[in-house]
């Protein structure tokens, strides 16, 4: 096999829900956007539906579309973004729920598909997506009228719990929600470690279902093998790679292994990053390429078929620091070439 194997233990995927939803007394849903974190929003979506999940989060109407065919009728499906122009066929067609961010949009979608469910965001802080006050002074009345599902809104650094930011906004909800009567949810997977105040009547976990931070106690769910495509000897002196970007100290044995920058294995790692064979490092040397990546074996004294970035040894945010960014990135960076396979009792 020519292609990396991206392994995705969707036993640990349902064990780090059921671990979130454990710690809420509320409903606990499920953020699948960005194709599942990269990892296939169907397979995800299935799965956490057996678990138990009955409300699901996209970000916009043709994740959700996607989302709609693979889990059939019954699972409610919200869109982050709301309702877009163009977006009322679509929203329609899959009985997806949008959750609405402005006045323009409450008209649009209350014109166009009259009676057809939705939700409210609010903007407690973040200035992202949401009613702002102002506009939500002015808006809730009518939105109330036409009975919204849900209002919501968003945590900026529910990732450091001791941030001020956490408290003023759950001010802020509480201040723009308390006494409407309608159910609320305020939490990600920050939000729900934060405790039981932050939960209200719906959490929406994210990262922490696929095994990132700030779940520290996530079981990993992803594993990523690249097959070793060819092994050379080098001299003491010689270089690899573009720029000549690496020499070698000493006499060496290099793996070219397949994978890249096309592959969602960001240039930051180059000269950075460490790969494994079993419980063995073998540093990146040289360039990420955007199909290759040369690796320095010396110290195996073995040929491997594979070298694994992704793994028991090396989780999605310890590579995420090398890189200098989140484990998020990481994981939606994770391009299409991979074989994506299912690793589940």
């Amino acid at each position: 096999m020519s292609t990396g194997a991206l392994t995705i233990d969707l036993d640990a995927l349902a064990a780090n829900w059921r671990a979130l939803d454990s710690m809420t007394a509320c409903e606990t849903g499920a953020v699948v956007k960005a194709d599942g974190y990269g990892l296939g929003a169907p397979r995800v979506a299935r799965r956490l539906a057996q678990e138990g999940a009955r409300r699901f989060f996209v970000a916009v109407a043709e994740e959700g579309a996607v989302l709609r065919r693979a889990l059939g009728p019954e699972p409610e499906i919200y869109v982050f973004s709301g309702h877009m122009e163009g977006d009322g066929r679509k929203l329609a067609g899959a009985a997806l729920i949008p959750m609405l961010n402005s006045i323009e949009q409450l008209a649009r979608h209350l014109e166009s598909l009259p009676g057809h469910a939705f939700g409210i965001q609010l903007d407690t802080g973040m200035n992202r997506l949401g009613f702002e006050w102002a506009d939500w002074s002015e808006a809730a009345g009518i939105a109330l009228d036409h009975d919204p599902l849900w209002l919501t809104s968003h945590l900026a650094c529910a990732d450091e719990p001791d941030h001020g930011m956490n408290s003023y906004q759950l001010d802020i909800f509480r201040q723009m929600t308390d006494g409407l009567g309608v159910p609320r949810s305020l939490s990600a997977t920050g939000g729900i470690l934060l405790g039981p105040d932050y939960h209200f009547d719906l959490t929406r976990p994210g990262i922490g279902l696929y095994g990132g931070h700030p779940f520290d106690a996530a079981q990993p769910v992803v594993r990523l093998d690249l097959p070793v495509v060819q092994c050379r000897n080098l001299m003491e002196g010689e270089v690899v790679g573009y720029g000549n970007a690496w020499q070698a100290e000493r006499p060496s044995r290099i793996a070219t292994v397949s994978g890249g920058y096309a592959d969602g294995l960001l240039r930051a790692l180059s000269g950075r990053a460490t790969f494994y064979h079993g419980d063995t490092p073998c540093p990146l040397v040289g360039r990420v390429s955007m199909d290759l990546i040369t690796v320095d074996i010396t110290d195996l004294g073995t040929d491997p078929d594979f070298l694994t970035l992704l793994g028991p040894a090396q989780g999605v945010d310890a590579l995420a620091r090398v890189a200098g960014t989140i484990g998020y990135e990481v994981l939606t960076s994770l391009g299409s070439r991979y074989t994506r396979l299912d690793n589940s009792g």
